[in-house]
């Protein structure tokens, strides 16, 4: 037994290949390889050039893909990066690990194939992911006793549940399925705004406090507690159809209120260091996401579907990208610095979500920025497979200490 470079507080020696030594490896990769095939899949299947065996209609299977598919595999690779060091525990790793991966490949092949296999097969065996994810993380933290890390779990059971309502439409049991996309979307970006506002002004602080900058980000405060309960306040209000204004003037609100939040974590000094602005970058997303979803429910002139791609592919996609970058570095003990190479693919991701907003309010130039959009989505998942690909593949680069 011994103490992981990287924070992990307990390591066990394994003779698993390395992308099965530690979660974030297998699900970091297999996010970003879903991330380009689900797109190279459903770009065609929207042209109209080919179809695709799923009692979800199209636009219902991307959007399924994109949360419960690409984005879902993101978090689970970082909760069990994260989980060990809440819990004091070893770190999941060789067969469970295998038998979990397995598991959410077979869910992304049964969606694409559901209406070969039929829709209740097909729910059962994309839900078994979720539903084996939870018990594990909640067998992780009553075992740890981490009681104060319990909103995640709660997080975890709120997609399952979501994800579960997109089957109950597919099946022909009852309409849920929006509802149950507009909750995915809403627990990620719950997430967003609770775990970024712990790791974005905390890795901010070290790095201006080594620059000796005289101004620091601000301390957290009455005002991040009170941020942090209005977003899921507000998109839980958006989620369950509410008064549409009602529920707009909460999202604003909540929108404004988080970018006023981010502008006290001195991003501005961040410019220079890739790692570190494209936290702050992929959570402005957020906060311009927020305050579009609650506008379109008060002014019919800026469309729904601007901002749930705000807050889509713009904070989810990119905050993932960055999250996904910066662990890969740490965790598998190189050096936290990067090239032109990331700083492209980073480019790449805010150019894909920005041509998707847009192409929200330009409906003439669709059929042109929606391919500039999504081919940028796929360029920039791809760079990170190239760059990072072997980093998650191969061993760490320095023994443990």
């Amino acid at each position: 037994m011994s103490n992981s470079p990287s924070g992990i507080p307990r390591y066990r020696f394994t003779t698993a290949p390395a992308l099965f030594r530690e979660g974030f490896r297998p699900f970091f990769l297999l996010a970003a390889l879903w991330a380009i095939l689900s797109l190279v899949i459903w770009l065609p299947v929207l042209q109209g050039w080919t179809s695709l065996p799923s009692t979800f209609d199209p636009l219902s299977w991307h959007a399924h893909e994109m949360i419960y598919g690409f984005a879902v595999a993101a978090v689970a690779g970082f909760l069990l990066t994260v989980i060990p060091n809440w819990t004091g525990r070893f770190p999941l790793q060789g067969a469970p690990l295998v038998t979990l991966t397995a598991v959410w490949v077979a869910g992304r092949c049964a969606m694409a194939v559901s209406a070969w296999i039929g829709a209740l097969p097909a729910a059962v065996v994309d839900l078994a992911f979720l539903a084996l994810f939870v018990g594990a993380v909640v067998r992780e933290v009553v075992a740890g006793r981490s009681w104060r890390n319990l909103p995640p779990v709660f997080a975890l059971g709120l997609l399952l549940i979501g994800n579960g309502m997109t089957h109950l439409e597919a099946a022909g049991i009852v309409a849920t399925g929006d509802a149950g996309n507009r909750l995915g979307l809403a627990v990620l970006a719950g997430l967003i705004a609770l775990v970024g506002g712990r790791i974005i002004p905390s890795f901010t602080r070290n790095r201006l406090v080594k620059q000796k900058a005289s101004r620091l980000p601000a301390a957290a405060g009455w005002f991040d507690r009170l941020v942090v309960g209005m977003v899921p306040l507000a998109l839980g209000a958006w989620v369950v159809g509410i008064d549409e204004a009602a529920a707009g003037a909460l999202l604003l609100a909540a929108g404004l209120a988080t970018g006023m939040r981010l502008a006290r974590w001195r991003g501005i000094a961040t410019w220079r260091d890739p790692l570190l602005s494209a936290l702050h970058l992929g959570y402005a997303w957020l906060a311009l996401g927020l305050v579009l979803l609650g506008v379109s429910g008060i002014w019919t002139h800026v469309p729904e579907s601007a901002a749930l791609h705000a807050l889509g592919a713009g904070a989810v996609g990119t905050m993932i990208l960055a999250v996904m970058v910066r662990a890969t570095l740490a965790h598998t003990g190189r050096a936290q610095i990067v090239g032109a190479g990331t700083a492209m693919l980073y480019l790449l991701a805010h150019a894909a979500a920005l041509a998707r907003v847009v192409a929200a309010f330009l409906p003439d130039s669709y059929p042109v920025l929606l391919p500039a959009s999504g081919t940028a989505w796929i360029a920039a998942f791809s760079v990170f497979g190239l760059i990072y690909g072997p980093c998650l593949l191969k061993p760490r680069s320095r023994p443990a200490a």
